[in-house]
């Protein structure tokens, strides 16, 4: 699975101009289920997010985590995320977990995150989305559990 992870003062997510799903601090967490993905992929990224020390201290020091700091978390499916650029101009997403299966994956993975703890909000599946936030630092990371 790959995540990208950006810590925010607030986000929110939107289809049709209306909001769906909203957090205040904590991390936006887009993310894709790649072909050959599976729950144990799913279950070892929501734990590394969850413990991932990327906010501040009282000290100004990136040493406490989403679970440390009560944050929450706004999870949004982005099968781009899987883009492969390596030929010509146009992406392609081949490398992406079939529809059903990404759909599965991403559910389990919400699951697993607000099993870690963490409140969690959703975008929805499939949906053209609107989304609005404030980076907070800017904080952003890149995961892969197949690297």
């Amino acid at each position: 699975m790959r995540a990208l992870l950006q810590r925010v003062h607030h986000a929110s997510v939107a289809v049709k101009g209306e909001t769906i799903g909203e957090i205040g601090p904590g991390l936006l967490i887009l993310i894709c289920a790649m072909q050959g993905d599976t729950e144990a992929e799913a279950d070892q990224l929501a734990a590394k997010i969850a413990k991932l020390r990327i906010f501040k201290d009282d000290a100004d020091k990136m040493n406490l985590s989403l679970k440390d700091t009560g944050g929450g978390a706004l999870i949004v499916s982005q099968f781009t995320l899987a883009a492969d650029t390596s030929r010509g101009n146009r992406p392609g997403f081949s490398p992406a977990a079939a529809p059903e299966d990404g759909r599965r994956l991403y559910e389990y993975f919400s699951k697993a995150v607000a099993a870690q703890g963490i409140p969690v909000a959703n975008g929805s599946f499939g949906a053209d989305m609107d989304i609005s936030l404030t980076n907070a630092g800017p904080v952003t990371i890149w995961l892969d559990t197949a690297s």
